[in-house]
């Protein structure tokens, strides 16, 4: 994508996360160029926060109307999904509570809950985190009602409920350090009784505390960018959620828990990257960032990625091996390594170590 439709791209979302702005653009978009955008917002996921800001658009300035009714039945499609997502969210809490487990809903609808228009927020699946034993006591249920039960990697399982997936994890947080699980079980403990609910289909759901929620949101975003990449959706939660939290949290406690998880050099240049990108006002943020930071080279990691790296150009005749469906699967984490380990060392040391763990132990379990 040329340079001046990627800035009118990121004007686009910057309008339809925040509900204000004008389009600036030097000359009207062709259908070429709307055709362009509309791939580019499906392969990051954001076709329904640029399609909230069409509102703010002039008549000349709204894509041609073929585009815009495909647009429109999209956006449609989505809505009607997580409405459903809506529904098995709601039926799956109330079921696990009555099981006796104690499930905390991660990511998804948690998330875009703090959305301006929470169904325009596409959720891919429905994360459950459960305290205690809860993680068992469900999975035994399960296995109970014959459910086809997918637990590759060992740490968590997945599986299709009316027509929608679920995964469940034994891990709160994606840090990969063995030096930090103590300290992560501490923080689990600590901010308990900070839980929130959100009400999703007139049902109360749990939810982790403000600090936590960032803090699950961010380290996800960290482990896809140190394998394959990941998209501007999360990219845009995150911005979210500062916002939506920034009267809710302790900000000097966050910092702390950053430095302590070993990623505080790394949240700096998110930090920077989502006041640049997508114009998070610097007030939302807990804390500043340093001055003349360079962030260009992280945003255009996930500008080239995609949703979950899928979609990056760059390796597209890159071969597929055992390492991953991504095309040059081993060249490009080594890549992703080079480039953070000055951000948050431990977690690129880990990184192998624990993807390499966990694939040995799904083999060997698996027999």
């Amino acid at each position: 994508m040329k340079d001046n439709l990627r800035d009118i791209f990121f004007q686009l979302l910057r309008m339809g996360l925040w509900g204000k702005g004008r389009l600036s653009a030097s000359k009207p978009l062709s259908d070429e160029d709307w055709a362009v955008l509309y791939q580019y917002a499906m392969n990051h996921t954001v076709e329904g926060i640029l399609f909230d800001g069409f509102s703010l658009l002039t008549e000349e300035q709204l894509p041609p109307r073929a585009l815009r009714m495909k647009w429109t039945v999209r956006v449609d499609q989505m809505e009607r999904h997580n409405i459903q997502m809506g529904k098995v969210t709601a039926e799956q809490f109330r079921d696990f509570v009555r099981l006796g487990a104690k499930p905390i809903l991660l990511k998804g609808q948690g998330v875009a809950s703090c959305y301006p228009n929470p169904l325009h927020r596409i959720s891919g699946d429905i994360d459950w985190y459960f305290e205690g034993d809860g993680y068992d006591i469900v999975g035994k249920r399960l296995q109970e009602k014959g459910l086809l039960v997918d637990s590759a990697l060992g740490f968590s399982l997945g599986y299709d409920w009316q027509r929608i997936h679920i995964e469940h994890h034994r891990r709160l947080f994606d840090i990969r350090s063995l030096f930090k699980q103590n300290y992560l079980k501490e923080l689990e403990l600590l901010y308990r009784d900070d839980e929130q609910s959100v009400t999703i289909n007139g049902q109360a759901v749990t939810i982790l505390a403000p600090e936590l929620q960032i803090l699950q949101v961010n380290v996800h975003i960290l482990k896809h960018m140190l394998s394959f990449g990941i998209g501007l959706r999360q990219i845009c939660d995150a911005a979210i959620l500062y916002h939506a939290y920034r009267d809710k949290i302790d900000t000097e406690q966050l910092k702390l828990i950053y430095k302590k998880v070993g990623i505080l050099k790394w949240v700096h240049v998110l930090h920077a990257m989502l006041v640049k990108y997508l114009g998070l006002p610097k007030e939302d943020l807990p804390f500043p960032y340093p001055d003349k930071l360079k962030v260009d080279w992280m945003m255009d990691e996930v500008w080239y990625s995609g949703n979950f790296g899928f979609y990056d150009e760059r390796y597209l005749d890159g071969e597929v091996s055992f390492v991953s469906v991504h095309p040059d699967g081993a060249r490009r984490i080594i890549r992703s390594m080079r480039l953070y380990f000055k951000y948050a060392p431990q977690e690129v040391i880990f990184f192998p170590i624990r993807r390499a763990t966990a694939r040995l132990n799904a083999f060997f379990s698996n027999r």
